[in-house]
């Protein structure tokens, strides 16, 4: 699949299918969000919560337990429930990357404060919980509650990892299933799980959740290094001057000569970047072919997905879900 042969974006389709309950979630969430005595909570989360963004974490909630049978409301509840645990992971990362911009607007640190996004994020992981609970089953509340650490420990480990030139391929892995693929994974399980799905079929969700959030990333951390800017909707090689070791940078630096690693460890280590920097560094992964290992391995992990899902019965949900994991590598087809 390439973007030119998608006349209709699969989440698109997806958010079409799902309209009626994206609706019952949406209505949820601004119940939730709301706070008798701290407006400045309701405040804070609409900017980011009514800021656009696909919702796709959400959706995978309903198309999979949708896909499993589900007739019951509680999926409403976990759809709600993932889209918090996001948008207060976004509120800290904000925070902890000093960005000042999200969606093409600012983000809500620079518009109110730190203290008010760590502490607004907070609430929203309480409220997370609240909605798990009503669900009355302790399954999910045990993978969403594992979802919630995970995406915190790997946040924790890309602080350390992500400007130590010792960090391997496998660490990348872990901070990626940590900062992305958990809360994917756990979209798709606790949707066939609510649905008393069989475990070969929850199995099936999460791998399926596990696989797209990886390739989801890596395409990120690709086209970081050679994406169109009006595309991508950022310039290119703001994680290089982040100083983020990304899967292509991680590539490079293992096939390093001397000279390039000396290099590697002045800008990323030591982040004392110059002028040509950013040109030189994406002419050393063209040079060691770290770009298209990058690509394959994102159109694997794409493949994988597609894979997992196959094993669900069939069911529109089911296609939507396999165009969406092609779809999501098309943008570097």
């Amino acid at each position: 699949m390439s973007l030119d042969e998608i006349s209709i974006k699969p989440h698109d389709a997806l958010a079409a299918y799902l309209a009626a309950d994206m609706d019952a979630v949406n209505i949820l969430i601004r119940e939730r969000m709301a706070s008798e005595h701290a407006p400045r909570i309701p405040e804070v989360t609409a900017h980011l919560v009514e800021a656009g963004g696909k919702r796709l974490r959400p959706m995978l909630t309903l198309a999979a337990a949708h896909l499993c049978g589900y007739t019951g409301p509680y999926h409403v509840h976990l759809a709600a429930t993932v889209e918090f645990i996001h948008t207060a992971t976004l509120l800290h990362d904000d925070v902890v990357d000093e960005s000042g911009q999200r969606r093409g607007r600012p983000t809500a640190n620079l518009l109110w404060d730190n203290k008010s996004s760590v502490l607004v994020g907070d609430y929203l992981f309480s409220r997370s919980f609240q909605l798990m609970v009503e669900t009355g089953s302790l399954r999910v509340l045990d993978i969403l509650a594992n979802a919630s650490a995970t995406i915190a420990e790997g946040e924790v480990l890309q602080l350390t990892a992500s400007q130590d030139l010792a960090t391997t391929e496998a660490i990348y892995l872990q901070v990626v299933r940590g900062k992305t693929a958990a809360l994917f994974s756990a979209a798709t399980e606790v949707g066939g799980v609510v649905a008393d799905a069989n475990d070969a079929q929850i199995q099936a969700l999460f791998d399926y959740g596990d696989a797209l959030g990886i390739a989801f990333q890596i395409v990120d951390d690709l086209l970081d290094m050679s994406g169109d800017p009006n595309a991508i909707g950022k310039n290119v090689g703001d994680d290089f001057r982040e100083k983020k070791l990304t899967l292509p940078l991680i590539k490079a630096i293992a096939k390093a000569d001397a000279e390039e690693r000396a290099f590697w460890e002045r800008t990323i280590e030591k982040g004392r970047q110059e002028d040509g920097d950013l040109e030189h560094a994406i002419a050393l992964l063209h040079k060691h072919g770290a770009l298209e290992d990058t690509r394959q391995e994102a159109l694997a992990w794409a493949d994988k997905a597609v894979t997992a899902i196959n094993k669900l019965p069939e069911h529109p949900v089911r296609n939507m879900l396999r165009d969406i994991a092609g779809y999501v590598v098309a943008r570097i087809n």
